[in-house]
């Protein structure tokens, strides 16, 4: 399935538009994971943990938002937008949510 963030997919025409379609997923943040971070921050450097956790929800997120293109009859998604927030108390939680408009492109 391709997937863009234009609204247009260069070289192939859209014919048919099937609807918005999501993903979303909400994981929690690691108590360990966390003091870890906070000591990079100290003393400077990448938090490859959260860098993972970030990785994976995004892409358990663009995995559901693909099903669902998929259960409508699509073979593309257009317009993909993703967006990361912290949500719950002291920001425990991770939530990254994707949306876009599946839609039928013709196949060469």
């Amino acid at each position: 399935m391709i997937h863009t963030t234009t609204s247009v997919i260069e070289g192939k025409k859209i014919t048919s538009y099937k609807g918005l379609v999501t993903g979303e997923v909400i994981l929690g943040a690691n108590i360990f994971k966390d003091f870890m971070a906070g000591i990079r921050d100290i003393v400077g450097g990448r938090s490859g943990s959260y860098e993972r956790t970030l990785r994976e929800a995004r892409q358990s997120a663009v995995k559901e938002m693909e099903e669902a293109a998929a259960a409508l009859g699509a073979n593309a998604i257009v317009g993909i937008d993703i967006d990361y927030e912290t949500i719950g108390k002291a920001g425990s939680m991770l939530m990254v949510s994707v949306s876009g408009t599946a839609v039928v492109v013709e196949n060469d």
